[in-house]
């Protein structure tokens, strides 16, 4: 397999003094998703800024498609598609006008982009609307357009940034499927970011969290999840315990590690969840630690986030990556 997607040392610092990149490297193999998962801030879209000819490093080096991102940027620029965060498709204009003028702008003839255009209308299931005003689409139909853009002009690696943010889970469930299928279908590399653990779960074959500019863990999702032993304990208290009890009260439980106490959220591993609980739940009483509700799961991803960076997931957002 073929590497599509390269990148080694990348650093990126914008004005009052925020790293958005501090040596962020990744490898993607060829015809296959991979998701950048990390909270807002964390790096993701300066990266693929990066990898898009969008925004120049301050040090490191990147190949996208075998070219160099830094030395053959016009190059790169045609073998890539890409689907930013915000639509870039024209809203006073038919889906139909949108595809062509983007096939044009790529240098495709007439009848090609028009064969193109109706190709693409019809796999993303915009037919019915496909010479109405894309202003008038609603937010799923909006974001297949901009997907259908990006295809285009048949790119061999395409970038979706926060592909499905703001739109309902009907909608985004079908996205993945779509996103799936250019992959197994047709061969497509693609690399998604994304703050949704249960995205980068369900669609990638491979993800990186990224924490501050850097990548704390890479892996496939189930052997990332494999890794870590046991069952994963959630308590959420009644009360926050400013004095520590609660955590010393589970770390003197034998069989309980890794316990961290985010807010009224605590949280352990255990080797088997049915039976420590109840030791869990009657050491916690013994230390005046009142007790809301308790759940038992298997490892998520969410879990190896907690594990890699100190914190949960939903809690990881507190700093803001600066744009260009």
């Amino acid at each position: 397999m073929t590497t599509a997607i390269s990148a080694a040392g990348l650093v990126k610092s914008y004005p009052g003094g925020v790293r958005a990149l501090d040596g962020l490297g990744l490898e993607v193999e060829g015809g296959t998703v991979f998701a950048l998962l990390g909270p807002n801030g964390a790096g993701k879209s300066t990266t693929v800024k990066v990898l898009t000819t969008l925004s120049r490093p301050d040090a490191g080096e990147a190949r996208v498609a075998g070219l160099d991102v830094l030395r053959e940027p016009d190059r790169v620029r045609r073998a890539i598609g890409v689907i930013a965060q915000r639509s870039g498709l024209d809203p006073e204009a038919t889906a139909r006008e949108n595809l062509t003028l983007q096939g044009r702008i790529h240098g495709l003839r007439r009848g090609e982009v028009r064969a193109r255009a109706a190709e693409l209308i019809d796999r993303m299931g915009l037919g019915e609307a496909a010479d109405r005003r894309a202003g008038t689409y609603s937010g799923g139909m909006q974001r297949r357009l901009d997907i259908a853009m990006g295809l285009v002009h048949r790119p061999s690696v395409l970038f979706l940034d926060e592909p499905t943010t703001g739109l309902d889970p009907e909608i985004r469930t079908a996205l993945w499927a779509e996103i799936t299928r250019l992959a197994r279908e047709e061969g497509l590399t693609i690399l998604l970011t994304t703050h949704y653990l249960e995205e980068a779960d369900q669609i990638a074959s491979r993800l990186a969290i990224v924490e501050r500019g850097r990548i704390v863990v890479e892996g496939r999702p189930e052997d990332l999840k494999a890794g870590l032993r046991g069952d994963a304990v959630a308590v959420d208290l009644r009360r926050p315990e400013a004095n520590g009890r609660a955590t010393l009260a589970l770390e003197r439980v034998a069989g309980v590690r890794e316990v961290t106490l985010d807010g009224l959220a605590l949280r352990a591993r255990v080797d088997e969840g049915a039976t420590a609980v109840p030791a869990l739940l009657s050491a916690l009483e013994s230390a005046g630690v009142a007790v809301a509700s308790v759940t038992v799961s298997r490892p998520s991803l969410d879990d190896v986030y907690l594990q890699r960076v100190g914190r949960a997931f939903a809690s990881g957002d507190d700093h803001t990556e600066e744009t260009p």
